[in-house]
């Protein structure tokens, strides 16, 4: 029996990547929690702690069912927010801690920046203002755009793909590894916005996760990660992906490692589709244009 030549390469990879938004905050129960307390503190509602520990029971159905060995593990990052942090613990608890190979908080997954404390009518205003310049280049007065997010989280996946590289994180490659990134709403768009190469406009047409909703990113056999894996088209939908995204999320679940997807218009067709395919009304090499005027300066 041959081995594929790529088995190694793939086993050393993550099985999933799960990114997940937060359980309910007080701030979402209550938009005037932002003009009393500093956004990274402000906590989980009790809502908020059951929503967390019903997450853990679904992640952990969910790896447990479908990994391809009872040997799985999971490693956690962790925005630093309050948060974050007790939705973690929540969903934690359904986790035995050998299945836990280590957990870090990861500043550069944190909220995107909305100012320090926030007047709720001066916040409305200037919600309305960014749904005017759109939602990824609009930046908050003494905050963040969804550009500035763009970058730190840019930068974040560089250092997780450093830390596969170098063995940082002493995964035994016998063991499904299962990464498991609890942020925030926009965050979690902008990382999957990043993830997949998606276009600003595409990114607009986002919906939000809901409090303790997450996405799977799967390795394929080929070993391209999709959604399509373990997510239905239905959903895929739900979430704002058109039909040229959910058909290139079908494709990556078979794709080989660093194939083009000649189909997906985003890459090229965005760009060039009033070009002509053909060559024949190309200049002969040998035949000087027929007006001078015509030479770029």
């Amino acid at each position: 029996m041959h081995q594929n030549p790529n088995h190694s390469k793939l086993s050393a990879l993550p099985k999933r990547i799960i990114i997940m938004r937060h359980g309910e905050s007080k701030g979402n129960l209550d938009n005037s929690t932002y003009s009393t307390t500093p956004d990274h503190q402000i906590p989980l509602t009790d809502v908020g702690l059951a929503q967390a520990q019903d997450a853990g029971a679904r992640l952990r159905h969910l790896i447990s069912t479908t990994s391809s060995t009872n040997s799985w593990r999971v490693y956690f990052y962790v925005s630093p927010y309050a948060r974050t942090r007790s939705t973690l613990r929540e969903l934690g608890r359904s986790f035995p801690k050998k299945r836990i190979i280590g957990v870090r908080e990861e500043c550069r997954i944190r909220e995107q920046d909305f100012g320090n404390f926030q007047v709720e009518e001066r916040m409305r205003a200037i919600k309305r203002t960014r749904e005017r310049f759109g939602r990824f280049f609009y930046r908050f007065p003494e905050g963040e755009s969804a550009a500035d997010v763009f970058d730190r989280v840019s930068s974040f996946l560089e250092s997780l793909w450093r830390d596969i590289d170098m063995k940082r994180l002493h995964h035994d490659p016998s063991h499904d590894l299962n990464f498991i990134i609890v942020s925030h709403g926009l965050t979690a768009r902008v990382f999957l916005m990043k993830w997949f190469k998606w276009t600003v406009e595409q990114f607009e047409r986002l919906n939000n996760l809901g409090n303790c909703e997450f996405r799977v990113i799967e390795l394929g056999s080929g070993g391209e990660y999709s959604l399509a894996i373990h997510h239905t088209e239905e959903e895929m939908q739900e979430w704002g992906l058109d039909k040229d995204m959910i058909a290139d999320q079908k494709w990556r679940a078979n794709a080989h490692r660093g194939e083009w997807n000649g189909n997906c218009p985003w890459y090229l067709n965005a760009f060039f589709d009033h070009l002509d395919d053909s060559d024949d009304n190309e200049d002969s090499d040998d035949e000087p244009p027929s007006d001078s005027s015509s030479i770029c300066a």
